[in-house]
């Protein structure tokens, strides 16, 4: 090559990296989207069992809430693939985080992290790689024991490690009879969470004419409080009576489901007071991300 060749070539600009477009409800259509959204967003440490579709090698993957490090991935000594849905990096669709992150851990030698820098650029999502088939169940942990092939955690060192990360988990327990309720113990106060798969301001809406009727408590002793928003869903919040345990909310929640279900399905314009209700009820709001 020549010089002024070279020349050329060494000035040529590098091609503009590709985006991944926004997605404001990136896990909008795969079995367990609520789960989803909440393990990313307020549960310290679960997993759930997929399988990748047969053009990506039917193979089965562990999602889990987090990694040490915050990594994106591992491959596990044992040949278990685990990827994390809360990560340091975020481009405008998180299914699409995912699905690289998994894709990219497949080809991984056991025993070795994902430690990639930088966004993905457009590509298969989720939706595209999982396959939706399979049952989605989720399980709640008490340690991030999930971290580590069986037997791995006899050596001191790891042990230790693994208990001192442990010990900032939140007692969280997902709630039988609902999908995606999840009962959380902060000090000395109980908490329920309960990621709603219906349109943000539906859900909203329905809520204030439950609250401007005085309704919107799941039993006497809990109090509607406000809500989260993230990944285009929104995450009502109750603080429940003092003392309160998982498997008490169980019954008053699946109640409670069917008042809210009747306020869904109500159509009518809002009230003065629900209005009102429902102000109070943004202005509360929190949007995670």
């Amino acid at each position: 090559m020549g010089k002024k060749s070279r020349k050329k070539s060494e000035g040529a600009p590098k091609p503009k990296r590709q985006e991944v477009p926004y997605v404001e409800r990136p896990f909008e259509g795969l079995p367990g989207e609520t789960d989803l959204v909440a393990l990313r967003e307020v549960v310290p440490a679960a997993t759930v069992t997929v399988r990748t579709t047969e053009e990506h090698g039917a193979r089965e993957v562990q999602l889990v809430t987090l990694l040490p490090d915050t990594l994106p991935a591992l491959h596990r000594e044992d040949g278990t693939v685990l990827v994390a849905l809360q990560t340091a990096q975020h481009s405008g669709d998180a299914s699409r985080d995912v699905a690289a992150a998994l894709l990219d851990a497949l080809d991984l030698e056991p025993g070795t992290p994902l430690t990639r820098a930088g966004l993905p650029e457009p590509g298969p999502r989720l939706q595209d790689v999982l396959d939706t088939t399979v049952p989605f169940e989720v399980t709640v942990h008490d340690t991030f024991d999930y971290w580590l092939a069986p037997g791995s955690a006899e050596d001191p060192d790891v042990a230790h490690a693994l208990e001192h990360a442990s010990e900032e988990i939140v007692p969280t327990v997902k709630i039988d009879g609902v999908e995606s309720a999840y009962w959380v113990r902060m000090g000395a106060r109980e908490f329920l969470r309960w990621a709603r798969p219906e349109d943000q301001e539906r859900v909203l809406d329905a809520i204030a004419r439950l609250h401007a009727d005085r309704a919107s408590a799941i039993d006497d002793g809990s109090k509607f409080i406000g809500a989260f928003r993230a990944c285009g869903i929104l995450i009502p919040v109750w603080e429940l009576a003092p003392g309160t345990e998982a498997e008490e909310i169980a019954g008053p929640l699946q109640a409670f489901e069917k008042k809210l279900e009747e306020a869904l399905a109500t159509d009518a314009p809002l009230t003065a007071d629900e209005r009102r209700a429902r102000a109070g009820i943004v202005s509360r709001q929190v949007s995670l991300r």
